[in-house]
C-alpha cells in the first residue's frame, strides 16, 4: 500500500478518534420528570408562532444525548399549543437552543444546527426562580443566551430583530430549589408575635408597678 495511502487512514482513524472522545465527554443534566416554566415578553410585532406570552418545557426522556422534551406554548391570543420535540446533542438538533451540554466553561464549545460551534463566552452567578445559579452566558449580534450550567438548560434568552424583540426568563422548575435567603414568612409571624407578648408583658408590669405607687402615695 502506498505509503500516501497510508497516511490518509491513519489520519481519518485519528480524526475519528477525536471526534468519539468529544461525543464521550458530552453531558446531559436532565433527566425525565424536569420541568422548567417561562414568562416571555415582547415588543413590536413578532411574526405568527412568536408571539409567545407563557412556555412550559418537560423532559419525557432521554436516551443517551436523546432528550425528548413536550413544550407548551400559550399565545398572545390565548391560545395554547403542545408539542414534542427530540433533542440530539451529537447533531446539535438543539430547537432553539433549549438544551445544551452540562457544565461546560468559559471558553468550551457545543454544536448547534442553528449556529454551528458555539463558544460559551462567560460563566457567572446569577439568580433565577429563587435561588443562585451559575450560569453560560453566549451572545450573537442578535440573540443572548444564558443557560444554566449544571443541567445545560435555557434560564434566559433575548433576541432582537428589526421587527420586534423577545425576553424570555425561567419563573419556575423543579430543577432546583428556591435558596432560603433569611426567615420565611412562617418564622417572621412567630417572631413578631413573641415580640409583641414580651412588649405586652413589659407594659403590664410596668404598670402594675406604678400602680402600686400610686397606692402607697394616697
Amino acid at each position: 500500500m502506498p505509503r500516501k495511502h497510508q497516511f490518509g487512514i491513519l489520519l481519518a482513524i485519528l480524526v475519528l478518534s477525536m471526534f468519539s472522545n468529544v461525543l464521550a465527554d458530552l453531558s446531559v443534566g436532565v433527566k425525565p420528570g424536569d420541568w422548567i416554566i417561562y414568562d416571555v415578553n415582547y415588543t413590536g410585532s413578532p411574526t405568527q408562532g412568536h408571539d409567545i406570552v407563557w412556555a412550559k418545557m418537560e423532559i419525557m426522556s432521554v436516551s443517551e444525548h436523546l432528550i425528548v422534551v413536550s413544550m407548551t406554548s400559550k399565545f398572545s391570543d390565548n391560545t395554547t399549543d403542545i408539542s414534542t420535540a427530540t433533542m440530539n446533542l451529537d447533531t446539535g438538533d438543539l430547537i432553539d437552543n433549549f438544551i445544551i451540554p452540562a457544565n461546560l466553561n468559559t471558553g468550551e464549545t457545543f454544536l448547534s444546527k442553528n449556529l454551528g460551534n458555539v463558544t460559551i463566552d462567560q460563566n457567572e452567578q446569577r439568580t433565577y426562580a429563587g435561588a443562585t445559579r451559575t450560569v453560560c452566558i453566549t451572545s450573537t449580534s442578535t440573540n443572548t443566551y444564558v443557560w444554566d450550567q449544571a443541567t445545560g438548560v435555557s434560564v434566559e434568552g433575548i433576541s432582537q430583530t428589526e421587527e420586534y424583540s423577545i425576553h424570555s426568563i425561567v419563573s419556575e422548575t423543579n430543577l432546583w430549589q428556591p435558596s432560603s435567603n433569611g426567615l420565611n414568612p412562617a418564622s417572621v409571624y412567630i417572631l413578631t408575635g413573641l415580640v409583641v407578648i414580651v412588649i405586652m408583658i413589659f407594659t403590664a408590669i410596668i404598670l402594675h408597678f406604678q400602680r402600686k405607687r400610686t397606692c402607697r402615695k394616697q
